[in-house]
């Protein structure tokens, strides 16, 4: 029986990359998003290439209506993958930007992983079977706003979850990426002109690398060698430089 993944903001970027990697690897694809025009785009296009079967989700991960939508079908069927993808960004410092939107950051980007996870994982740890990859940032290791705060709590939980489950036939990791040519950027009016090309990650190759790497039971990705050093350098540098370095990349993204 052909398997189930579920992709979160899977209609551009790196969701779209994992649901085109699943789709290769004969998953059938559940997909999640809030454009159902762009949504029914996107599982056409995988049916027609892979043969694969797709479920269409439209809902908002910003909403408590949009995240019990997926929570309801995620009980009612057996999900094999869960991708936990769907994001933005805020292009504001935090004393600039509105308390709606600041919530809703923090709703999409902690509140509706922490709970796909909870309500996915008990049925994974009965089959034993399962792997979810939560799509952090590198922005989590340094200090840049409530993105990067909520960043760093979706890298620990991962952490956690992938010691807690060791043995259980249960993964989960955290996909960890730099700057990543997707819409993401554009939708979130930052300024990325001045940034050097090779800081630049392909979404494909990195979600390659992320898929690679949990299969393998590493609780956290980095792709890319100039991100691995950096995180590097970040784990020993003193917490004021880190703290700068957050700053100066916020403030060159206005």
């Amino acid at each position: 029986m052909t398997q189930w993944a579920l992709v979160t903001g899977a209609t551009a970027g790196i969701g779209e990359s994992f649901t085109r990697l699943l789709a290769s690897k004969g998953y059938n694809i559940a997909l999640v998003a809030r454009d159902e025009v762009r949504l029914h785009e996107r599982a056409a296009g995988l049916r027609e290439k892979y043969g694969i079967q797709t479920f269409v989700l439209p809902a908002d991960l910003a909403t408590k209506g949009g995240v019990k939508l997926v929570e309801k079908y995620i009980q009612s069927y057996e999900i094999e993958v869960l991708i936990n993808n769907a994001g933005f960004g805020i292009n504001k410092a935090f004393t600039a930007s509105s308390l709606g939107d600041e919530q809703d950051l923090l709703n999409v980007l902690v509140r509706t992983p922490m709970r796909l996870m909870h309500v996915i994982l008990p049925g994974m740890k009965e089959r034993k079977s399962g792997t979810i990859i939560n799509v952090s940032s590198v922005a989590g290791f340094i200090a840049g706003g409530t993105y990067s705060a909520a960043k760093s709590y979706l890298t620990v939980l991962s952490e956690s979850l992938n010691t807690e489950l060791k043995g259980t036939g249960v993964i989960v990791s955290a996909l960890c990426p730099g700057f990543t040519r997707t819409e993401f950027h554009q939708r979130g009016r930052m300024k990325m002109k001045g940034l050097p090309s090779f800081m630049w990650l392909n979404a494909d190759k990195l979600v390659a690398q992320s898929w690679k790497d949990a299969r393998a039971h590493q609780p956290v990705s980095v792709p890319g060698w100039q991100y691995k050093l950096l995180v590097a350098i970040i784990s020993i540098a003193p917490r004021s430089f880190v703290r700068q370095i957050g700053m100066n990349v916020r403030k060159k993204q206005r």
